[in-house]
């Protein structure tokens, strides 16, 4: 009876953990922070409460905080790394180094407990090690209170004080901060400059600070009657005022605090509630005031193409050091011109959707950060002024090849702290993370893409996916193989490259010979213009165990050919059309496909061999 029930209890131990790691799992944090700012000496007392639900299926012993402002001292790693880059960041070049004691940042975490027990820690920079006092077992949670002292930076980089706009407070990674633990393990990666990742869950934070000043940030204001500034008509009496935040399913929270800032808000046709914060200039004015229709314009936009916005309010506040996201809330610089305000505005709030909804880890695949965004944002871009473009990512095709013809590109799998050059790290991030967006939606074609980056949103939010998972949700929709894909994109520096070989005519047809130069096989378009109209050859490749359907609008005039197998550098296509009536053939005529040389790609050319005469 005994070892029965022995091995009853294995099995189901057994099967408990084997469901656990097959399925999706998240670990989540509850966070309670009273802060009292000192604007004197830019520094902050913190008390923080921190619950801490363990849902993976492992024992931990230990836990890990960042603590981001001690990179803002000579001698960090962030320091270090930008006077060593090749091409540094100029925003931080050897500013680090040259910081006196009371310019830089730091925390010092004062006291520490698990559930009222001491624990043990230790620094290394940026993050902390935590022994606990005892280990956390699967679906169990914990409470972690800690007492830290913290003083702001110079601006530097994203977080800091006195910006060179003249914005106060920038608060931005700003509190010691959990770090995040998934099926890969620990992410405690220290802080070099680019990225984070964040654990989702419930952030309530009070922060006290004199009254003269303006908060803005993550998260919805609890007690406007008390504060004001623009969250209602109250003026506080008294020299301090308290702000009370709270934010459910973020994994992070920004501020920031001016003591000049205006306070616009507007409000979108679904509730959505859109808050400005800018320094009261009447050129600033004049550019935000004329930003707040186009604010409205984009979230319509991603709402009716990307996903709904799930958050009841968003802010667009000037900070920082030039756009950077957050949740529920983005920092921007507020000079320079309209377009460019425009431009930053859209790419950091679709951010939101993109690292806020979406929170794929920003440290080990930049691009699904950057690379989503950049996408959706040149689709809203073309939208907004009505542009009109073929292809809306072409500018981000083209800083792509740029960059694949230097010797400075590495793979899009690169971390993002470990690229060897700013531009390969900003090229790969941005415009090969879009083109690779760009291409997909050409290989699935684009009714199906838009179906599945919709899903994919609904299927995703609040949670941290990878390629793999966004890679099945497009194979399901699309009923499509494209591991071929993925893989040499992302794990390779591969590049694509098609050329129309030759033309020659045979009889009453058209012999069409494709060559594939470069080492990445793509499914190709070939559109044919003759005296008869306009007809399209598509062919699709054998890896793809699939096909793509017709686009509806040009349907009568599509015809599928055989599958091309990669590996074979040339492909016959027959048409049954006279050499003489032909007046043009282009490759890749809706421009989805990155190709590093496309003086080739049509015919009449020089570079394309004539019929015999």
């Amino acid at each position: 009876m005994t070892k029965r029930l022995l091995l009853l209890l294995f099995i189901g131990a057994a099967s408990f953990a084997s469901s656990a790691q097959d399925g999706y799992w998240q670990q989540n944090v509850n966070y309670c922070m009273d802060i009292d700012f000192n604007a004197e000496n830019h520094t902050f007392q913190g008390a923080q409460s921190l619950v801490y639900t363990n849902n993976s299926p492992d024992t931990l012993d230990r836990v890990f905080y960042h603590l981001y402002f001690n990179a803002f001292q000579p001698g960090s790693m962030m320091d270090v790394r930008s006077r060593t880059i090749a091409d540094p960041d100029p925003r931080i070049a050897d500013r680090i180094n040259n910081l006196q004691p009371n310019e830089i940042g730091f925390h010092k975490i004062e006291k520490l407990t698990q559930d009222g027990k001491k624990v043990t820690f230790s620094l290394e920079g940026t993050v902390a090690e935590v022994q606990l006092a005892q280990p956390l077992l699967p679906g169990k949670s914990t409470t972690f209170e800690m007492k830290f002292y913290s003083q702001v930076p110079i601006q530097i980089r994203r977080s800091g004080r006195n910006n060179e706009e003249g914005i106060d407070y920038t608060l931005t990674q700003w509190y010691p901060k959990l770090a995040e633990y998934d099926r890969d393990g620990w992410h405690s990666e220290p802080y070099v400059s680019r990225e984070f990742h964040g654990v989702f869950g419930t952030f309530e934070v009070d922060i006290t600070i004199d009254s003269k000043y303006t908060l803005a940030g993550t998260g919805i204001v609890q007690n406007p009657n008390e504060v004001g500034h623009g969250y209602s008509e109250t003026t506080p009496a008294s020299e301090k005022t308290t702000w009370k935040f709270k934010a459910e399913n973020v994994h992070d929270f920004a501020w920031a605090a001016d003591a000049e800032y205006t306070h616009l808000q507007s409000t979108l046709s679904n509730g959505t509630e859109l808050h400005f914060f800018h320094r009261n200039d009447s050129i600033i004015n004049q550019s935000w005031t004329r930003l707040v229709p186009f604010t409205e314009q984009l979230f319509n936009i991603m709402n009716d193409k990307f996903g709904v916005y799930p958050y009841a309010q968003f802010s667009v506040i000037q900070g920082g050091d030039g756009g950077m996201e957050y949740p529920m809330c983005t920092m921007i610089s507020g000079t320079g011109s309209f377009g460019g305000l425009v431009s930053v505005t859209v790419h950091e709030a679709i951010h939101n959707w993109y690292y806020g909804v979406l929170a794929s880890n920003e440290q080990k695949y930049p691009w699904m950060d950057e690379g989503f965004t950049t996408f959706a944002q040149n689709i809203v871009l073309d939208s907004l002024f009505k542009r009109n473009n073929l292809n809306p990512q072409e500018r981000s095709q083209r800083s792509y090849i740029s960059n694949a013809l230097s010797d400075k590109e590495e793979p899009l799998s690169t971390g993002a702290d470990y690229y060897e050059t700013n531009r390969a790290y900003g090229s790969n991030a941005y415009s090969k993370g879009c083109v690779f967006l760009d291409q997909l939606s050409g290989i699935v074609g684009q009714e199906t893409f838009d179906q599945a980056i919709m899903r994919y949103f609904n299927q995703w939010k609040f949670k941290h996916p990878t390629p793999l998972d966004f890679k099945r949700i497009m194979e399901k929709a699309s009923n499509m193989e494209l591991d071929w894909y993925f893989d040499a994109w992302i794990g390779t520096t591969k590049t694509i490259d098609y050329g129309i070989h030759t033309v020659t005519s045979s009889g009453k047809k058209t012999i069409i010979e494709i060559q594939r130069i470069g080492s990445l096989a793509m499914p190709l378009e070939l559109k044919v213009t003759s005296e008869k109209g306009v007809q399209y050859s598509y062919i699709p490749l054998e890896i793809m165990r699939g096909a793509k359907p017709a686009p509806n609008e040009i349907s009568k005039d599509w015809k599928q050919e055989n599958d091309w197998p990669w590996a074979y550098p040339f492909y016959r296509v027959e048409l049954t059309i006279p050499f003489e009536s032909i007046k043009r053939i282009e490759l890749d005529p809706f421009q989805k496909i990155a190709d590093l040389d496309s003086k080739n790609d049509a015919f009449p050319s020089g570079n394309i061999s004539f019929p015999p005469k």
